[in-house]
């Protein structure tokens, strides 16, 4: 029976906005991106994508290994995680919405979250091209309970199409836009050909976990390096599921 595996979920690594803007618990200084990546290499532990944790949450390979996730795609992951990332010999999935490459956080703007630049085509050729990996966020950030079995089809498969076709490179992971999803859309998933589906179910992932519906560890500005620990080594975040 293999150990448990964290799949640690970040969105920006930036400096955090003022008091008071909404969901800035999601803004993870650089300076603690790079102490918790560090402490992961003191406590033995590898930073894998989503790809080389494959065989790890299959059971087929053991060790310290710990996924890293960053969901929306942000310029700032580029300018800020890659280094890190690189300066440990660590690989990240970074999931993106593939309508939205070049542009902003639309989806996040009616709830006062101010906008931030994802990523545009030659800046996440340069992230691939840094050792790190793409994933699929849907096309348009969409609330799949919201939508109709056509529309959630197209925005789960068609992401990876486009995503595959413009950036030429395999994408083979896909993260549920907020996290929520109904069993049929993690077929949906199976269908359109990913390997893996993660929430934002809290909890390291368990060989009885299904690889379409992965829980995840989230890594908030809060998060101080003694509870990082706890999130990653103990059962910590294991009691937080529902």
């Amino acid at each position: 029976m293999r150990q448990p595996i964290p799949i640690l979920t970040y969105h920006q690594v930036d400096t955090p906005p003022p008091r008071g803007v909404p969901y800035r618990s999601l803004v993870v200084a650089p300076a603690a991106f790079a102490r918790q990546m560090g402490l992961l290499e003191t406590l033995g532990y590898r930073g894998l994508s989503m790809t080389a944790l494959e065989p790890y949450l299959r059971g087929d390979k053991t060790g310290k290994v710990v996924g890293i996730t960053l969901d929306d795609g942000y310029v700032n992951n580029l300018q800020h995680a890659l280094p890190v990332l690189q300066r440990y010999g660590f690989s990240a999935t970074c999931y993106i919405v593939s309508g939205q490459i070049g542009g902003s956080n639309v989806w996040d703007h009616a709830k006062g979250i101010p906008a931030r630049p994802l990523m545009n085509e030659a800046q996440l050729r340069s992230w691939i091209g840094g050792g790190q990996e793409v994933g699929a966020h849907t096309r348009n950030h969409v609330d799949l309970l919201q939508a109709d079995g056509a529309v959630a089809r197209d925005e789960i498969a068609g992401c990876k199409r486009e995503l595959e076709r413009r950036l030429e490179a395999q994408v083979r992971h896909f993260c549920y836009p907020y996290g929520l999803h109904r069993p049929e859309h993690a077929t949906m998933v199976l269908d359109a050909g990913y390997a893996t589906a993660t929430t934002t179910v809290r909890s390291r992932t368990h060989m009885t976990d299904s690889l379409f519906e992965l829980p995840r560890v989230p890594v908030l500005r809060s998060t101080s390096l003694p509870v990082f620990w706890l999130k990653v080594a103990t059962g910590y975040e294991d009691r937080k599921r529902p």
